[in-house]
Parts: structure tokens; sequence; C-alpha cells
């Protein structure tokens, strides 16, 4: 079954999210009080509607229980942010992603339940996308229209093995070309040497093989 997503805002931020969530196979509801820019996007996501994201009655219509994220990016009304993300975590939606102006925000809208906090100035819409939707990568930063370059954490069934054993470049297509441990980088890789749990692996490949990867992997 495909991830099920809602984007609360149709700004530059909101949109950017919408349409790559919507690019990667994801079913993709988005929400904003502007007429004008639901039309505009409608034809382009799965769902388009039009309300008013800080009334309780609008997010409960919308059957927001059944969602695997939300992404609150309303950008006009901090209270609209709060009454939003605070409606979403008490209708159990598991990923509340809140967008934010500047810090203070970002602490604010945490206080009252975010799981996590974006900035728009420093994060491309695109890439919070795809971090959704890849939940083993913890960053992903687009080199180019073909290639990204992720951060994963060492699955589970990696721990132990070494990258020569998994074959990662031959069996998955992708290149690991550096190691995060003790929050420290290094780039001169042993191949030989066993993965260890909560390493972090710095990858590189085609977007194509890294939005699979997650289906790989299971």
């Amino acid at each position: 079954m495909d991830k099920q997503f809602a984007v609360l805002g149709l700004g530059s931020f909101g949109s950017s999210v919408a349409l790559t969530l919507e690019n990667m196979g994801c079913d993709v509801l988005v929400v904003d009080e502007s007429y004008e820019k639901v039309q505009e996007i409608s034809d382009k996501v799965s769902y388009a509607v039009k309300a008013d994201v800080s009334e309780p009655d609008a997010l409960q219509a919308l059957g927001g229980r059944n969602l695997d994220g939300v992404v609150v990016a309303i950008s006009e009304s901090l209270e609209a942010s709060i009454m939003a993300t605070m409606l979403c975590k008490e209708m159990g939606i598991p990923l509340v992603v809140a967008k934010a102006k500047d810090k203070l925000q970002g602490a604010i809208l945490q206080r009252v339940g975010a799981d996590r906090i974006v900035y728009p100035e420093i994060e491309m819409g695109s890439r919070v996308a795809k971090s959704l939707v890849s939940k083993e990568f913890v960053d992903w930063i687009s080199l180019s229209n073909d290639y990204s370059m992720v951060e994963i954490v060492v699955p589970q069934n990696w721990v132990g093995k070494s990258l020569v054993d998994l074959g990662v470049r031959e069996r998955l297509g992708i290149n690991v070309v550096g190691i995060i441990k003790n929050g420290k980088i290094e780039v001169a890789i042993n191949p030989q040497e066993p993965l260890r749990e909560k390493e972090i692996l710095i990858v590189i490949g085609s977007n194509d093989i890294l939005e699979k990867f997650d289906m790989k992997n299971r």
C-alpha cells in the first residue's frame, strides 16, 4: 500500500513537498484556505481540498487517522500552525512535521507536539519529502537531477557484516563514500571491517535506486 501524507498549506514550500511526495508514488492530500491555490495543484496530487486546517472538524473530516504523516506548512499564521499541529497529534497521526521561520517558532511548535521542525530557508521542500518516504535515511541531499547523497543508519541485518560481504555496489547499485562513527566522519573506509550498530553510512546513488531502497531492504 502506498504511503499517505497530507500537506497543510500551499505556499512554495508546501507545494514543493506535496509535488515531490506525489512524484515518489505517495497518495498526497493537500489542504489550503485559498481556492485558487487548491485549483492550481488539484490535477497534480491525489486529493486537493479547500478548508481551514485550524478547525478541528475540518481535519477530522479529512480522515487524518489513516495518514502516515502530515506536513504543517502554513505560512500566514503561527496560531494556525500551532492549532493544526496539536489537532494532528490528538488524532494520533504518527509523524507531524511543522514548518517554522525561526528557532523560536520551532521551539513553540515542538512544545505543542511536532515530531520534527523544518526551516524552509535551510531545507528544500523536495529534500524534506524524500526524507519522509525513506525512513532509513537520516538525511537526503540532491547532488543533481539524477543523483543524491544520503545518510543511513546501518540496518540491523547489516550489523556484523562488511561492505564486501554485503556487496552494496554490485547488489544494490549504491556507493558508500564515508562512515560516521561517534559523530566523526571517516572517508578512508576499510571495506573488510564489520559494520557496527548505530554507525551512519554516507551513500551516493541514483535517485531511482535510492527511492526504492526501503523496499529492497525489508
